[in-house]
């Protein structure tokens, strides 16, 4: 039943008005400014009347004080049945309202079917009066999909296909409980990133690439309250004063928001899905992302306690990386982990995990990476993992690797080895310790003994393509770089597929002894 209404307009001094609306529920006309339609006159009540399109025709409620009359009679009741043209005269205003249906109606009408189902589930169930938080979800639940079965059945909605009430009640039970139009992709085992840049344009990373779903949510309320539906769980929020957010899902996806006035279009979301079984180093072999001298080599500096940085590019791999990298820290070991939404996915039994805190309401309260990461040296860890340097916690990290807390991880944002380093000179900068650089850069090679650098290509897979031993020439103050192992391109298959090749580039690494000596490697120092 889906369709419009046009509506044409015509008052004193010359007034009128030609207007088409595509409304899901009933047509609003009064002098209120929320009205659909508005009708500048004190003869008109701030609610003068509601239309609603029904089986028969159009149902004209009147909702005001001074009356309304319909094709030249007076309307003596609240309601009345009217024909899908009918000429209303409501104050000094002649108001013709037409009906016309749409021609594809089950795709046109999608999200307005939606949105009356959803009020009508509203005034039913009272949700908002619910106490949900002392409910069982399987009961709220129940009682939702209850609801829903008598009101999709309800002949007023023309739903009588059972497929497709099936469907109405799965994706409204979604869109009440869940996180709506997102969950089917949350579910979906082959999507790893969901992106929602409006409220109506919804897309869905596969296999690395990225492709425009059908999916929408029903308005911007609907997509705003799927976003608080995750913050507020977790004692955040986002509203006016707070118009963005970063947070994380019950299985660790991470979950970026931001709503008005920041994001122009309406509310935007950004979900990282984690794979529910994490990848073991095995998996990243048998795609591709890295040889299998470059895993042994790799895991051999975790068993060895080198401190390594994993760096890249946004969505390469890099807290993916670090995740798998870590299943080769023995379990006897105590490991902090840092992190601003809860990523990192350790099987190890003696495990720490802190997350940073935004402030509150009133500006207080908040504990950042950079105290989260002093705190942890008063814990005894083995091992501190941080999810990301990104301000000026890179000193305290490195003061942590240099003094006890050897085999120690982190991720930094850059494009190649060499400007992750200058990256990290760059971070440490803005601790606001007035370091000169070369005593930063001599900090670094004594803190960092392996640059790992993940990158995404075109074709959507990632790829470790650089494994580099840092160093340093203390004389001319300057960091050295040497490169243990390299991704080589040769060029572009068919279908866009990257062609190309791990190879090992012949350094031998400084530290090969220490393989040796703890048994890592046999005697001939094969890599």
């Amino acid at each position: 039943m889906s369709g419009r209404f046009f509506v044409t307009v015509n008052g004193p001094s010359a007034y009128s008005q030609q207007i088409e609306l595509g409304v899901a529920g009933p047509l609003t006309v009064g002098r209120d400014a929320s009205c659909d339609i508005v009708l500048p006159s004190p003869e008109v009540s701030r609610f003068h009347l509601t239309v609603e399109r029904t089986p028969s025709g159009l149902r004209i409620t009147d909702q005001s004080a001074n009356g309304t009359t319909v094709d030249g009679e007076r309307l003596h009741y609240r309601g009345a049945d009217a024909p899908l043209r009918s000429e209303l005269q409501i104050g000094p205003f002649a108001v013709r309202i037409d009906w016309a249906q749409d021609q594809n109606s089950e795709a046109s009408d999608g999200a307005g079917l939606r949105h009356r189902l959803h009020r009508t589930l509203l005034d039913e169930l009272n949700l908002a009066s619910l106490d949900v938080t002392a409910m069982d979800d399987s009961l709220l639940r129940d009682r939702v999909v209850e609801a829903l079965g008598r009101i999709v059945a309800d002949p007023v909605y023309r739903v009588s296909d059972p497929a497709r009430q099936a469907r109405l009640i799965a994706d409204m039970t979604d869109e009440v409980l869940g996180l709506g139009p997102l969950q089917g992709l949350l579910d979906d085992d082959d999507v790893s990133e969901i992106m929602v840049v409006d409220p109506k344009t919804i897309y869905a990373e596969r296999a690395g690439k990225i492709e425009l779903t059908a999916l929408e949510f029903i308005d911007d309320e609907s997509c705003r309250a799927a976003i608080e539906r995750i913050v507020t769980p977790l004692g955040r929020r986002i509203d006016e004063s707070a118009p963005l957010v970063d947070a994380r899902l019950d299985d660790g996806s991470r979950v970026n928001a931001v709503i008005p006035p920041l994001a122009i279009r309406g509310p935007c979301l950004t979900i990282r899905k984690f794979a529910k079984a994490p990848l073991q180093m095995q998996d990243l072999v048998a795609k591709g992302a890295i040889s299998e001298p470059m895993a042994l080599f790799l895991q051999r500096c975790v068993r060895a306690k080198k401190n390594i940085v994993v760096s890249g590019g946004t969505g390469s791999g890099k807290t993916t990386l670090l995740n798998v990298l870590s299943v080769e820290i023995p379990a006897t070991e105590r490991i902090v982990t840092i992190e601003d939404a809860a990523e990192l996915q350790l099987d190890q039994p003696h495990v720490v995990s802190l997350e940073s805190k935004p402030s509150n309401l009133e500006g207080q309260g908040e504990y950042s990476i950079r105290d989260l990461l002093r705190n942890a040296l008063r814990m005894r860890p083995d091992r501190i993992l941080v999810g990301e340097c990104r301000a000026g916690e890179a000193v305290d990290m490195l003061q942590a690797m240099n003094t006890g807390h050897e085999g120690s991880m982190t991720t930094t944002h850059a494009n190649s080895v060499a400007e992750a380093m200058k990256r990290l000179e760059t971070l440490c900068m803005m601790a606001g310790l007035n370091l000169p650089v070369r005593a930063i850069r001599e900090q670094i090679a004594s803190s960092i003994h392996i640059v790992v650098q993940q990158a995404r290509f075109s074709d959507g897979s990632r790829r470790v393509i650089s494994i580099a031993e840092v160093g340093a020439n203390l004389h001319a103050g300057e960091l050295l770089l040497h490169e243990v192992f390299s991704f080589h391109r040769i060029g572009t298959g068919v279908g866009g597929d990257v062609l190309g090749s791990h190879r090992p580039t012949g350094y031998v690494p400084s530290f090969l002894d220490e393989f040796i000596a703890q048994g890592l490697v046999d005697s001939g120092g094969y890599l």
